[in-house]
């Protein structure tokens, strides 16, 4: 006999699988994981080294890096931020509450759902490892075939290091019903990683850094691999050490706890949020006049009173209407709906309760490298603040530009307030500059208040002053980077219509040009953030001119794909297919 309790859940786990498999964001995922594999079986160090390809040590490498590296943990939180929020969004919440479905069954139904699916995706990765042993070439070392170590160490490090930063992921998202203030957690995934390693981790005995490592990266050897030689990584086989076992129970353990609290902290309802006074947003009334002939209306009321004694139907006869037109596709009017709709999105903006959580932390790891450890003068000490907040700001720029452009762009379908907005008479560049201008108007909210807070912490440390290297380093390298990411962000937005799928690409977009740079392939051309490719000497010195240059490329680049998405945007194509119905109705 069926437990009524388990198909309940079982019911939810289906249909939250059936949801992830309706979207192109997972099977994008897994083929920029299948892709990842062959990049890494065919130029990874193991070719080079002679290591072989299937040997225990180099599986593990691989799939400690791709957990760690290619952006996983923000694609975890793509997966995992939302299955709760769209239910709440779409208004489909009474419907499945209605049901006798418990809070337990409900949530771990939505996140196992969810998790099955990242599960999956991540699958192609170690899955695509395995078939290629079939295809090997003269410089490969290759073993035997192998099967089962794959999935074993796939599960391992993998499955259960990811189990608990979902359930993190989740457990935020439900509860704050805000996907950005997730989106935002994931993008400083990677700074706050990298800080806990040094500060709580490295002062450590190894046996406790192997412990409390979440992703368990201290189960690589020594150097790496780099400091054994090929025959000895090809015979060694990778133990389960009590530690690692240890630090698997953990997270386990830690992913259970997140989800004890979501379960007690869980409401049905939307969670109480401070009223708004009301607003109606028009975009078509700052452009509309009404004009009048004053001469007609000086004769009118002349010609009332010469005919005094005409009878009461002549006189309404001879009074003519005044001549009204309306005044709409002018410069001064569009730019009155541009300013219109700007303010709308930064209201609407400024009421997300995500900013109290994204920009406090953006401005703390950004600055923390200036805060908590000394700064070597590059050439001056205000050069070295300016330069170290620059480089520790690029990864937040990459996400705000695209979790909240990406937001910006869906949140009128996802409201069910599209058709609405459309109706409005505004042109199309209207729509998509204001969310354009939002997401760099934030940017550059971020620029301006990291660079204050820079500016703060050398006074108190001391150092001298200057404020002109921050302005020729945030203007140069910051301003152009950030127009050019959200410009970009705009226009995938648009081309892909599918706001998990634009998440998708762009993530791998950037892990794939991060690669290239960390591999030594930075060339301007395609390098739009200008990563590693600047120093203050060579915007003092005579390199300033080609580096202006380079950086009006990219915003010639940026202005680009505006124009793409001002083209493709799908309000266009809307209005010609009403336009072509009613052709065809009038034939």
């Amino acid at each position: 006999m069926i437990n009524p309790l388990q198909t309940r859940f079982g019911t939810i786990f289906q249909n939250e699988v059936l949801l992830h498999s309706r979207r192109v964001a997972p099977y994008a995922m897994a083929i920029l994981f299948a892709g990842n594999a062959l990049l890494w079986w065919v130029k990874g160090p193991a070719v080079r080294l002679g290591w072989a390809i299937n040997s225990d040590y180099n599986i593990v490498r691989n799939l400690l890096g791709f957990s760690f590296l290619l952006g996983l943990p923000i694609f975890n939180a793509v997966i995992m931020g939302d299955p709760v929020i769209r239910d709440f969004r779409t208004g489909v919440d009474p419907l499945i509450f209605s049901k006798p479905v418990t809070r337990a069954q409900y949530l771990l139904g939505k996140y196992f759902g969810s998790f099955f699916v990242l599960v999956c995706c991540q699958a192609a990765f170690p899955l695509t490892l395995l078939v290629l042993q079939a295809f090997r070439t003269s410089q490969m070392v290759v073993q035997p075939v192998r099967v089962f170590p794959y999935f074993k160490h796939f599960f391992f490090f993998v499955v259960i290091s990811h189990l608990v930063l979902a359930a993190f992921y989740f457990t935020v998202g439900t509860l704050t019903r805000n996907s950005k203030i997730v989106y935002g957690l994931a993008a400083g995934f990677y700074p706050l990683f990298i800080f806990y390693g040094l500060l709580l981790l490295r002062p450590l005995p190894f046996r406790w850094r192997l412990i409390l490592d979440p992703m368990l990266l201290g189960a690589s050897l020594q150097g790496n691999g780099f400091l054994h030689s090929a025959e000895f990584l090809n015979q060694y086989v990778v133990p389960y050490t009590g530690d690692m076992i240890a630090n698997r129970v953990l997270m386990i353990f830690v992913a259970a706890l997140c989800l004890a609290i979501l379960y007690f902290r869980f409401t049905i309802s939307e969670p109480a949020t401070k009223a708004e006074k009301f607003s109606v947003l028009s975009l078509s009334m700052a452009g509309e006049h009404v004009y009048y002939d004053l001469d007609s209306v000086q004769e009118t009321h002349g010609n009332r009173f010469e005919q005094a004694d005409s009878t009461e139907s002549e006189r309404h006869r001879l009074i003519p209407l005044p001549e009204v037109a309306r005044a709409n596709e002018a410069i001064r009017a569009n730019v009155n709906k541009l300013v219109a709709a700007l303010t709308i999105e930064l209201r609407l903006l400024f009421s997300e309760r995500s900013l109290v959580v994204i920009m406090p932390l953006a401005i703390i790891i950004s600055t923390m490298e200036v805060v908590f450890w000394r700064v070597t003068p590059d050439p001056t000490y205000a050069a070295g603040y300016a330069g170290n907040t620059a480089r520790s700001m690029t990864i937040f720029l990459l996400g705000i530009s695209i979790f909240y452009t990406g937001e910006a762009m869906h949140r009128d379908r996802e409201l069910k307030v599209e058709p609405v907005l459309w109706t409005t008479p505004a042109p199309n560049y209207v729509l998509l500059l204001s969310k354009f201008g939002t997401t760099l108007m934030l940017a550059f909210s971020l620029i301006i208040v990291v660079g204050l807070v820079a500016i703060t912490t050398q006074l108190l440390k001391g150092h001298a002053v200057e404020f002109f290297p921050y302005l020729m380093i945030y203007s140069v390298i910051l301003i152009p980077g950030a127009v050019f990411l959200a410009a970009v962000s705009v226009m995938l937005n648009v081309l892909l219509r599918d706001k998990h799928f634009a998440y998708a690409v762009s993530i791998g977009l950037g892990g794939a040009l991060f690669y290239l740079y960390s591999t030594g392939h930075n060339h301007w051309l395609y390098n739009p953030l200008h990563f590693r490719l600047w120093s203050y000497a060579d915007l003092s010195a005579g390199n300033l001119t080609a580096i202006v240059v380079r950086r009006l490329y990219w915003l010639g680049i940026g202005a680009g794909c505006l124009l793409l998405a001002h083209v493709c945007y799908q309000r266009r194509y809307a209005r010609l297919r009403r336009a072509a119905s009613a052709v065809r109705r009038a034939m």
